[in-house]
C-alpha cells in the first residue's frame, strides 16, 4: 500500500467515525418541544430574564442564567423585571421571572411561552413559594432544578425524560422525585439548543418592538389560573398533566409547562 492511499484511507476512516458522531449526537440530543423557538437574525443570541423574584430565589436565577449561557448558541441576562411577583405579566421579547405565594394549588412552578407561529415572542415562570416554603421543597435542590428547568422550557427544550422513578440523568430538563444532581443543564440539552437554533431568522422577535409576523398583539392571559391555560396535550408517566396548549387564534398559541408538588 502505497503513502497517498494510506493517507486517502486513514481520512474515509476520520470521516465514517466523524459522521457516526453527529449521527449520535442528532440522535441523543432529541427534546424539543416542536419547532418553537426564538426568531433572530445571528447567533449567539441574548435573551433578557426578568427578575421580579425576591431575595431568596436571586442566587437560583443567577445559577440558571450562568448555565443557559453556556449554550453556544445564546446568553442570558438578568434585567430588571417589568412585572411584579403576584401578576408575573408577560413582556414582548423576554422572560419574565416570578415567585410568590400562588396558593394549595398543585403546582411547584409553571413556565408559560406565547407563540407567533414557530417564533417564541414572550414567556414568564411562576414559582410557588406555597410549596417551596414547606420543609421538602425549601432546599436548594428543588429550587435549583424547577428554576433551571422552566427557564430551559423557554428556550425551546423539552423533559428529556418523564419518568420519576428512572434514575437521574443529570440534567434539570428531567423528571425526578431527588433532584440531588438535577440541577443543571447537561450535554445533551446543549446539543439541542444548538439543533434548535442552527438556522437564522429574517425578522426576530427579541426586542421590546418586535419586527415581522411578531407585530400582532398578543392577548394578555392570567397564567396563574389553570382555566386559562387550554386543552392538556400530554400528560407525564404519572398520569398528571404537564403541557397545556391554548389556541389564542390569528396564529397565535400559549403552551404551559407545570411541574407538580407531591
Amino acid at each position: 500500500m502505497n503513502k497517498q492511499y494510506r493517507i486517502k484511507a486513514l481520512f474515509a476512516v476520520v470521516a465514517v467515525v466523524l459522521s457516526a458522531s453527529t449521527f449520535a449526537t442528532i440522535a441523543l440530543a432529541n427534546h424539543s418541544w416542536g419547532n418553537y423557538h426564538w426568531a433572530r437574525t445571528a447567533n449567539p443570541f441574548n435573551l433578557k430574564l426578568g427578575d421580579n423574584v425576591s431575595a431568596a430565589w436571586d442566587a437560583n436565577l443567577a445559577m440558571a442564567s450562568v448555565d443557559w449561557s453556556v449554550s453556544s448558541v445564546l446568553d442570558t441576562t438578568i434585567v430588571n423585571g417589568l412585572s411584579n411577583q403576584r401578576n408575573c405579566r408577560a413582556t414582548n421579547g423576554r422572560v419574565e421571572v416570578c415567585n410568590n405565594k400562588y396558593g394549595k394549588n398543585g403546582w411547584l412552578g409553571i413556565a408559560s411561552i406565547w407563540a407567533s407561529g414557530d417564533h417564541i415572542t414572550q414567556g414568564t415562570v411562576r414559582l410557588n413559594d406555597t410549596y417551596f416554603n414547606t420543609a421538602k421543597y425549601n432546599t436548594p435542590e428543588w429550587k435549583q432544578l424547577v428554576v433551571c428547568q422552566e427557564v430551559g422550557h423557554t428556550l425551546g427544550l423539552d423533559h428529556q425524560d418523564e419518568i420519576f422513578t428512572n434514575a437521574n440523568l443529570g440534567t434539570c430538563m428531567d423528571y425526578t422525585n431527588d433532584p440531588s444532581t438535577n440541577q443543571h443543564p447537561n450535554a445533551h440539552d446543549y446539543e439541542q439548543l444548538e439543533i434548535i437554533y442552527t438556522h437564522l431568522d429574517t425578522v426576530t422577535t427579541l426586542l421590546s418592538k418586535m419586527s415581522g409576523t411578531a407585530q400582532v398583539r398578543i392577548p394578555d392571559i392570567d397564567t396563574e389560573n389553570p382555566s386559562e391555560w387550554g386543552k392538556v396535550i400530554r400528560r407525564s408517566n404519572d398520569g398528571r398533566s404537564s403541557l397545556y396548549e391554548r389556541n389564542l387564534g390569528n396564529g397565535q398559541k400559549i403552551f404551559t409547562f407545570v411541574i407538580w408538588a407531591d
